[in-house]
């Protein structure tokens, strides 16, 4: 039984190696020029007996031929002997077509071949065992517990590529929509009320509620615009400063309202993170711009 599901695997393996190299030939084909076959012709010569190798062992290991499968672990061996000489020239990370053209040149290669290439060694003489049953369980725990550690692995790197994405793609700006706040371009009076240096160039006001909790945990991102001398900010209150409220229409809490010196509102929009509050600073300096240039 171990020897009929073992011989199907390998059959399997070798037939998927085959497979998959037919599946972007071309590919294939020109990956090979990292083990020195530069002509063309030769790479669709060398990758087609391949391809017929693979699949005519695959078919014998899976009829149960001793000599298939001794002759695919020979095949295995020598896939492996030319990794670690591409690996010693310098050719670590260059595309290989072991298992299709997305295959890459490394250890994990070779010891991937050692390993089915030593499965196949031992396939003949597996026929011979016979397995007790506590045997059996015990080689099923052996195989659910290498199934678990394999799928850790791909979370693992699974998450790091969410990482690494999130880390790719730019947060998205505060939510402004046109017919919520001040209207875009009109003149906001509260800009009396920010205290103007030289050096101010945008005044940013920041709509908070007292029973608002994101409102608070937002403090230190208010904070953080604040500290830039170019950025005038005041923060409003929506019990303290309902007038302010009242005025420009603010629709909830927390709320941002970039305005130029003049009083002109040039961004608006609903924010919970520093992204997407200095996006709204980032917005009215951008509309603003023309002006400048004016």
């Amino acid at each position: 039984m171990l020897a009929l599901v073992l011989r199907i695997l390998l059959a399997g393996a070798l037939a998927a190696g085959a497979l998959l190299k037919l599946g972007r030939p071309r590919a294939s084909a020109r990956s090979l020029e990292t083990f020195g076959v530069r002509a063309a012709g030769l790479r669709w010569t060398v990758l087609g007996a391949v391809v017929v190798v693979e699949l005519g062992l695959a078919a014998g290991v899976a009829a149960g031929s001793r000599a298939s499968a001794l002759a695919g672990a020979a095949l295995l061996c020598g896939f492996a002997a030319v990794l670690a000489f591409a690996i010693a020239r310098g050719r670590r990370g260059e595309p290989c077509p072991c298992f299709g053209s997305r295959g890459r040149v490394g250890p994990g290669g070779i010891a991937r071949n050692i390993a089915l290439a030593g499965a196949l060694a031992a396939l003949p003489w597996l026929s011979e065992v016979s397995l007790s049953t506590s045997a059996w369980l015990a080689l099923g725990l052996g195989v659910a517990l290498c199934g678990v550690a394999a799928l850790a692995v791909a979370v693992a790197a699974l998450a790091r590529e969410i990482g690494l994405l999130r880390l790719r793609v730019a947060p998205a700006g505060a939510l402004e929509l046109l017919s919520e706040g001040p209207e875009l371009g009109r003149f906001a009076p509260i800009v009396q009320s920010f205290s103007i240096t030289d050096e101010t160039r945008v005044a940013l006001a920041v709509f908070s509620s007292e029973g608002c909790r994101i409102c608070g945990d937002l403090k230190p991102a208010v904070a953080v615009v604040a500290s830039d001398p170019t950025v005038a900010v005041r923060v409003f209150d929506e019990h303290a400063d309902a007038q302010a409220w009242d005025a420009l229409r603010v629709p909830g809490s927390p709320y941002a309202v970039a305005i130029d010196l003049d009083g002109t509102v040039r961004a608006k929009g609903t924010f919970n993170n520093l992204a997407q509050l200095e996006s709204v600073i980032a917005t009215a300096q951008r509309r603003a711009q023309p002006y400048v240039h004016a």
